[in-house]
């Protein structure tokens, strides 16, 4: 089969998915064609069954905002022609199902079809999407989708809230490839980041607002009170700056460790004890899962997709939004000994395995061949 995958190129977790379907794709044989501003950066190697056609937006100063959805859905038509793409693969609802649906409209007029699967998200639904400026064209870009997919049943119920949806959405869950993230990543030295008696909590995130950041911070705080410990903090974003003065405030800056936007994740999650995600909310949880695959429980918030990846009192605990005091008691439960510690981490991964990407990605073909039925 020969696929186009639309997608954001950055590391957001909706770029991460499609990156990380499409090489696998083309590993069972399919023909890949990833169609977007930039080259994904998870997309390390091209080849013979995975291509990169970069979307161009020329700058003309008649536009205050540049039209990329025009560009893009053009992109699209002269890549189906060009390569003999047989269906589309959008992920993201704004703008790339509606680029999508204008495409195929316009090769509909040359006597081309060619159906389209949209994926949704997270924040493409719950943020921008329901957004009056959008609701509109989302909606319409979702109803006019010959199959629509979402990350987990949280997000599925929020869309069918928010949205006057017509069309079936059909839920499948994010993952990860066990091998890829796991077998292969031997070199863990524990003792960099920490002393023997130690437990290494750590956070990993775009450090945007919905991941309450003062929150990984104040559990950190009551861990550290019980339990010689340090937090590993991962990521770049609008609230580290308070994070760190936050840090200063509770007399813990030697106990914190910013990393930045780290790319040796591999390495922080193999010393890591725990993982800490008190978001406000998650359309799945991918952090978490990732951390889980090395063995690391989670302590989360109890919200969107979260709870359909972490079990409660299997593979860490879940509290509500904003339950600092909670949050760390459980923490401390999960920390205190090492026998208990132990059977979290042993949970956590046999959990994490159930979403291995050779369970996934039959599910995803499924989805296509159900397309071709639809288009």
């Amino acid at each position: 089969m020969k696929i186009a995958i639309v997608c954001y190129p950055t590391y957001g977790g909706s770029g991460v998915l499609a990156t990380e379907l499409g090489i696998a794709l083309a590993n069972r044989g399919h023909e890949v064609h990833f169609i977007t501003y930039q080259q994904p950066v998870r997309l390390a190697l091209l080849g013979e069954r995975i291509h990169f056609h970069q979307v161009t937006v020329p700058e003309y100063p008649l536009f205050h905002y540049q039209p990329y959805e025009l560009a893009l859905s053009s992109k699209l038509v002269d890549m189906v022609k060009l390569f003999g793409i047989e269906l589309l693969h959008v992920h993201y609802a704004i703008p790339h199902a509606y680029a999508g649906y204008m495409a195929k409209k316009m090769l509909q007029e040359e006597g081309i079809s060619i159906p389209m699967v949209t994926t949704l998200h997270g924040t493409d639904i719950t943020l921008v999407g329901k957004h009056p400026f959008y609701k509109t064209a989302v909606t319409f870009s979702i109803n006019r989708s010959d199959v629509v997919t979402s990350v987990s049943e949280s997000l599925k119920r929020d869309t069918l809230a928010i949205f006057d949806v017509k069309r079936e959405i059909d839920v499948i869950p994010n993952f990860i490839d066990v091998n890829k993230n796991h077998d292969n990543f031997t070199d863990c030295q524990r003792s960099i980041m920490a002393s023997e008696d130690e437990r290494i909590i750590t956070h990993i995130s775009n450090f945007r607002k919905v991941k309450r950041i003062p929150d990984v911070i104040k559990v950190f705080h009551e861990i550290q009170k019980e339990l010689p410990s340090k937090l590993m903090m991962v990521g770049e974003g609008p609230e580290r700056d308070n994070a760190e003065q936050l840090c200063e405030q509770l007399g813990i800056v030697d106990k914190v460790v910013f990393l930045g936007n780290s790319h040796e994740i591999d390495r922080v999650l193999c010393f890591s004890d725990l993982f800490l995600l008190p978001s406000e909310t998650e359309s799945f949880g991918l952090a978490a899962l990732e951390a889980m695959i090395y063995k690391t429980p989670v302590i989360s918030s109890n919200t969107g997709g979260i709870p359909e990846v972490n079990k409660q009192g299997v593979t860490g605990f879940l509290s509500n939004v904003g339950n600092v005091q909670e949050m760390a008691r459980n923490a401390i439960h999960i920390l205190k000994d090492d026998a208990t510690l132990a059977r979290f981490k042993m949970h956590a991964e046999h959990e994490a395995r159930k979403f291995d990407i050779r369970h996934i990605l039959p599910m995803y073909e499924e989805i296509y061949n159900k397309a071709f039925t639809l288009a």
